[in-house]
């Protein structure tokens, strides 16, 4: 059980879990996890991490079939400048491996933003914590456990 699965009971929030066998040849985790799970790709959310100002960390959650504007995360931040993060620090704040990246139960609690777009649908699936393994939930509740505000993401 991963630390996202634990953090999702713990809350006694409404979820599922999916597995599929991870191909290390995908070129797109999202895209991946959309296509083995039967899923429309709109549904599944991929988790990324950026650096806010060269300082601090905070995490931005789209559409697998969408890029994160960089200048979007920045504005809802209040921050002048987003890059992203060096997968060493990903892996550092979050306690997650790349493809893997949960935004439940990571090691540090960053600030979150969530597309938009996951308002207008009942569940959405991220990473439950390793490739391979996804958590749909509704995005309701995915925003109450990690603070996190709705914003336009994706560019």
């Amino acid at each position: 059980m991963t630390p996202a699965i634990e953090s999702a009971k713990k809350a006694r929030v409404a979820f599922t879990t999916h597995t599929y066998t991870h191909d290390e040849s995908a070129a797109s985790y999202g895209l991946e996890a959309a296509e083995k799970l039967g899923v429309a790709p709109e549904h599944i959310f991929k988790t990324l991490v950026v650096v806010l100002d060269g300082k601090r960390l905070a995490v931005g959650i789209v559409p697998v079939t969408a890029q994160l504007g960089l200048k979007h995360i920045a504005r809802a931040a209040k921050a002048k400048k987003a890059a992203m993060a060096l997968p060493a620090e990903v892996e550092r704040a979050t306690g997650y491996v790349l493809g893997g990246v949960s935004p439940l139960g990571q090691k540090k609690r960053l600030p979150t933003f969530i597309d938009a777009s996951a308002e207008s649908v009942e569940r959405i699936y991220v990473s439950a914590g390793r490739r391979g393994l996804e958590i749909a939930l509704a995005p309701a509740d995915l925003a109450a456990l990690t603070w996190a505000e709705f914003v336009p993401l994706a560019s």
